[in-house]
């Protein structure tokens, strides 16, 4: 996971560098901006996993469908800037709507395991 995340700070920054100087920039810049936002989230996610380590199934699986929908997604904008060419039909809506969802989730894990450890909390004080 963190590797992954690595690999989008290090193409964030140097697709921020190609928007600076091509024409296509729109593309690129957004695509900057994805991957060194989720760059960030991935590193942390992944010291979480660390942290984590009996939770640590679930969460790995939704730091991996976060991380390969801003793949999916992100490689499709920067082909269509760099190639005028897609992915595949519908990669970046499939990309971005994994992205959400995979949001969605981890904000739902993290829901259950706040539950989880205020009852855990709620129990030892009865004790």
């Amino acid at each position: 996971m963190l590797f992954i995340a690595a690999l989008h700070g290090g193409c964030g920054v140097t697709l921020a560098a190609a928007a600076a100087h091509l024409e296509a920039s729109p593309l690129l810049a957004s695509a900057s901006q994805f991957l060194m936002i989720h760059a960030a989230a991935g590193a942390g996610l992944a010291a979480a996993l660390l942290a984590l380590r009996p939770g640590g199934p679930a969460l790995a699986f939704l730091v991996y469908a976060l991380q390969g929908g801003t793949t999916l997604f992100c490689a499709d904008l920067a082909l269509r800037a760099f190639a005028q060419h897609k992915l595949f039909p519908y990669a970046a809506p499939i990309g971005g709507s994994m992205t959400i969802l995979a949001w969605a989730a981890l904000a739902i894990w993290a829901a259950l395991c706040l539950l989880r450890m205020r009852g855990a909390d709620e129990g030892r004080d009865s004790l």
